[in-house]
């Protein structure tokens, strides 16, 4: 029979590939193998998942030979291709003792036996039957940002992921959030009727898919499939309805002040951000944005004592009230990084909106005691874990939450001293900051009791192995 031939130069990016889903602490043995198959048309294909994702790349020709298929341990191919030259191969073979692989060893051959292992027990790749959707290199490039900004907090697992809502035909947007920040682009349509909500996953960033060629997409109900010239992709879809993120988007027709940035200077304008001083780089990053005399400056200062330093930046353009504004300066640098130079505000308690003609970002301001921002130092606008709700005690006007949960309305209150539903509001953050630190202990005293255990495991192996050893030595006769 026919070996499976496979050239180093392509099996080492495969395996680079395929490790982007192998779990190596994976419970099941199967899913520490590589599905190496060769079709009835000669094409030759490797496998990879964790059950809740599948990765396959296809060799670039096809070999003669009958279809076959082995299981091989990822670990034995990686360990094998680090040994071989990029000109070299490995030939699997099977044989009436088994499956091997064969190297280049000097001018012979060697070989590596492989652990036999049924395939029929590797899990079955789903199969999508819908019609394959190109995605334009402007839709993929607005499905990684739209990534960058969802959230990676597991209890808010709706959020882990690009949605890509098709409610309206005639304008599709690509949306990712965190409940701090919201990011949508809405310059396409796709043949779909159906939105779809994917997965962060490590692999749709890889240089080398993201290099291979156009994507194409398929979907149903349940698996989503993205696939370039080689490579395929395949996920379980985020279950579950998105919240309306539109409720997010503040009203073009509110904005008052608005600041036009020269679009080739964002780079550089990226550096001086990443240089302006920083008073708490371990919590917030906060940086300030102030527009006043006709300047746009930048707010920020080395410690929480010191007055706040201004830089101004050249080359805007800038109209509309005098106001001060803060935020965390990972979301500027992000937005200028998306190519959005305009930024809208409203007051300095409203979302900041920087757009530029197919996409806009939308950030919650950190809040301040006070208006003045040279004594006062910033707080952040807290979002509860379960919901995208931004409580504010003293909201100066109807204010929109971060995404879906209204807030409730506040009568005025006089001067100097608060009303008792605003009194009630601080006792609810109160309690929700108190519960927060419950959970986090009682996370972290699931992490310590997790280490223990697997100390206690370790040296129960060890005191095994010791009792082992002694027993053979008491049956060694002298």
């Amino acid at each position: 029979m026919n070996p499976i031939a496979l050239p180093i130069a392509e099996l080492k990016p495969a395996l680079a590939g395929l490790g982007k889903v192998i779990n190596p602490k994976a419970t099941l043995p199967v899913l520490h193998h590589v599905k190496v198959e060769r079709t009835s048309d000669g094409w030759i294909a490797l496998t990879g998942t964790d059950l809740d994702r599948f990765v396959t790349m296809r060799l670039e020709h096809p070999a003669e030979g009958p279809p076959m298929a082995v299981l091989v341990p990822y670990e034995q191919l990686l360990q094998l291709s680090k040994n071989c030259s990029k000109d070299e191969r490995l030939l699997i073979e099977t044989t009436p003792e088994g499956t091997v692989i064969r190297f280049a060893l000097a001018n012979n051959l060697g070989a590596s036996k492989v652990k036999p292992f049924p395939v029929d027990q590797f899990p079955q790749v789903p199969r999508i039957k819908t019609e394959s959707v190109p995605l334009p290199p402007s839709v993929r490039e607005s499905l990684h940002q739209a990534l960058e900004c969802a959230s990676t907090d597991e209890t808010r697992y709706i959020l882990n992921g690009a949605f890509i809502d098709a409610s309206n035909p005639k304008a599709f947007n690509v949306v990712g959030t965190d409940g701090k920040h919201l990011y949508s682009a809405n310059s396409f349509t796709l043949p779909i009727k159906l939105s779809v909500l994917i997965p962060t996953h490590k692999f749709l960033g890889w240089k080398e898919f993201n290099q291979d060629g156009e994507w194409q997409m398929k979907a149903d109900n349940e698996h989503l499939q993205i696939s370039s010239r080689r490579w395929r992709f395949i996920t379980r879809q985020i279950q579950g309805k998105y919240p309306d993120w539109r409720v997010t988007v503040p009203n073009p027709a509110d904005d008052k002040t608005h600041i036009t940035l020269d679009p080739s200077k964002l780079e550089t304008l990226i550096k001086l951000v990443q240089r302006i001083p920083c008073h708490d780089p371990d919590r917030y990053q906060t940086i300030g944005l102030e527009w006043r005399d006709g300047q746009f400056l930048l707010l920020g200062k080395d410690s929480d004592n010191e007055p706040w330093t201004r830089v101004p930046v050249p080359d805007i353009q800038g109209k509309g009230p005098e106001m001060s504004i803060f935020l965390s300066r990972r979301f500027l640098i992000k937005a200028f990084g998306y190519g959005m130079n305009a930024i809208s505000l409203v007051d300095s308690m409203h979302p900041l909106r920087f757009h530029t003609k197919a996409k806009q970002m939308i950030v919650m301001p950190l809040r301040m005691d006070s208006g003045q921002p040279q004594t006062q130092q910033p707080k952040p606008v807290n979002i509860p874990a379960p919901r995208l709700h931004v409580p504010s005690p003293t909201p100066p006007q109807e204010r929109k939450p971060m995404l879906n949960n209204p807030t409730p309305e506040t009568p005025p209150a006089s001067e100097g001293q608060k009303t008792q539903v605003e009194e009630a509001i601080d006792m609810t953050l109160l309690i929700r900051d108190k519960l927060n630190d419950g959970f986090n202990l009682l996370r972290d005293l699931s992490v310590k009791l997790k280490t223990i255990n697997r100390d206690q495991k370790a040296s129960a192996r060890e005191m095994q192995s010791v009792r082992s050893t002694l027993r053979s030595i008491q049956g060694l006769k002298i």
